[in-house]
């Protein structure tokens, strides 16, 4: 999704505009529309305002030449976040080995540090209403690995058997708490119970540098930082409480959301 948010802010650019403010005004409006079409998924607002952020720094710049630098920084978008999924998977490497592993959703950067390092077992919960986790966890049987799809409803009852819950995010505000699809919180508390840590692959681009307070859509459910292990991101791993001091040194995201009136 958030690269087809992406995609389309092109598209945008190449729209007529007399100069680089009003190319930036047309960006602005559309990054809003796309942001606040899916709130709750911090991946859209993130990569948006990341663009913004990088367009509104340069819109003295002749119209074409803004239009390119667009181009050239969401191509690296695109390239940067397949990037920081290579460098979660490495840093989950030695939490993945020989472990059994419960699994929300279809997280694509869970599926690709599952991939990079297949623990003993993985456990996949069906996921519904939509129910990815079907598809996802045939996809992870097909690369050759252990995986056992389990009903949501039973699901908490197999972290007596798990060594870990490994999920990942639409979003992890700036209080660390995390948003994700709904029953995520369920599992992290009875992960709590049976002490299984809970481990969140969350890419730089999915924190948003404001508090949950009142963000979460009702399709999603919101886990509390005291639930939370480490958020495993690019830059490395943090406790929960530590993801306010990373937002606050990433300006494109203070940045990206002001611009975004989010």
């Amino acid at each position: 999704m958030a690269r087809r948010a992406v995609e389309a802010l092109v598209e945008v650019a190449e729209q007529p505009a007399a100069t680089g403010e009003e190319l930036l005004a047309n960006l602005v409006l559309a990054g809003r529309e796309l942001a606040t079409s899916r709130a709750g998924v911090g991946a859209i607002a993130g990569a948006v305002g990341r663009l913004l952020a990088a367009a509104s720094r340069h819109t003295q710049l002749e119209t074409e030449q803004l239009r390119q630098l667009v181009r050239e920084e969401a191509e690296g978008l695109v390239d940067g976040r397949r990037r920081a999924a290579a460098s979660i998977a490495i840093q989950l490497q030695e939490r993945l080995t020989d472990a059994v592993v419960l699994t929300h959703s279809a997280s694509a950067t869970v599926r690709e540090a599952l991939l990079h390092t297949p623990p003993e077992r993985v456990i996949c919960t069906v996921s519904s209403p939509q129910e990815e986790g079907r598809a996802f966890a045939e996809e992870l049987r097909d690369a050759g690995l252990d995986v056992e799809l389990v009903e949501d409803d039973k699901a908490p009852r197999e972290l007596e058997w798990a060594s870990l819950l490994l999920v990942g995010a639409d979003t992890v505000y700036r209080c660390g708490a995390l948003c994700n699809k709904t029953g995520t919180r369920e599992l992290a508390e009875a992960a709590a119970d049976e002490s299984v840590p809970t481990l969140v692959a969350c890419e730089v681009i999915k924190l948003a540098p404001i508090d949950a307070a009142g963000a979460t859509p009702p399709e999603f459910d919101l886990t509390p930082p005291e639930l939370i292990d480490r958020v495993v991101t690019e830059e490395g791993a943090y406790l929960a409480e530590e993801i306010r001091a990373l937002v606050d040194r990433t300006p494109f995201l203070r940045d990206g959301y002001s611009l975004l009136g989010l």
